[in-house]
């Protein structure tokens, strides 16, 4: 897995990926603070919650070469008969992501220094919001790796995960429409964004964990049986 790992961290910084990606989330998390901070309310889990929507759009980006690009290319022969697990690939590849999407959110440790350094903070609140991030994005990431791993094609990719990101994250908003009570009801509960906000009431709530562990262990797992029938094909 760490040789997995390797050489996909390394892939991002050898194409533009890595650096824009990096460059977008930069921009707009000093945006937001600066923001905040002229207004007299330099609040880093607000800046931190605030990058939803931009996740949103930025982890198709992270995810749509993880599989493709090796369908393509035909490396993915290589690996599939390699000694090495398919969860292996899989892993290697999944933390590879989250690490570069980490990575975007560094600077957010400055902002909360800055803070501390002037005001009273609350630490708790600001990891809190930085753990709730962190497994949004992790749930995205195993959603999007695993449509890249059902094409050749980077952009269909990048695209069929865009539009599965917004339906997930905006879910509750289509629960209007739905007529059947029960399943409108658990349309809003199940929204990646209901339960994503919940990280910004400074309460830990161990089903929210949960919910986004499990969507990242069932998509990892989907990744993993996608792997597992070319291998056999």
């Amino acid at each position: 897995m760490s040789a997995i790992f390797k050489r996909e961290f390394r892939s991002y910084f050898t194409t533009p990926v890595g650096f824009v990606v990096l460059a977008i989330y930069y921009f707009f998390l000093g945006l937001y603070f600066s923001m905040l901070y002229s207004y007299g309310s330099p609040d880093v889990p607000s800046v931190v919650m605030a990058m939803s929507t931009v996740v949103m759009f930025t982890i198709p980006v992270l995810t749509m070469r993880l599989m493709s690009e090796d369908r393509r290319q035909k490396v993915d022969q290589a690996l599939l008969t390699a000694p090495v697990r398919l969860s292996g690939i899989v892993f290697g590849k999944f933390f590879a992501a989250l690490a570069v999407f980490a990575i975007g959110f560094a600077p957010s440790v400055i902002f909360e220094i800055i803070v501390a350094c002037l005001v009273k903070v609350n630490v708790l609140a600001y990891l809190y919001a930085l753990f709730g991030i962190l497994l949004l994005g992790g749930a995205m990431i195993a959603i999007g790796m695993f449509i890249s791993s059902l094409t050749e094609s980077s952009f269909i990719a990048a695209f069929l995960s865009l539009i599965v990101n917004i339906l997930v994250l905006y879910m509750s908003s289509l629960a209007s429409i739905v007529k059947v009570s029960w399943i409108a009801t658990l349309m809003q509960k199940a929204a990646f964004i209901s339960v994503f906000e919940s990280f910004g009431d400074e309460v830990f709530s161990v089903a929210d964990v949960v919910y986004f562990v499990s969507i990242i262990a069932a998509f990892l797992f989907l990744s993993i049986r996608s792997l597992e029938k070319r291998r056999w094909a």
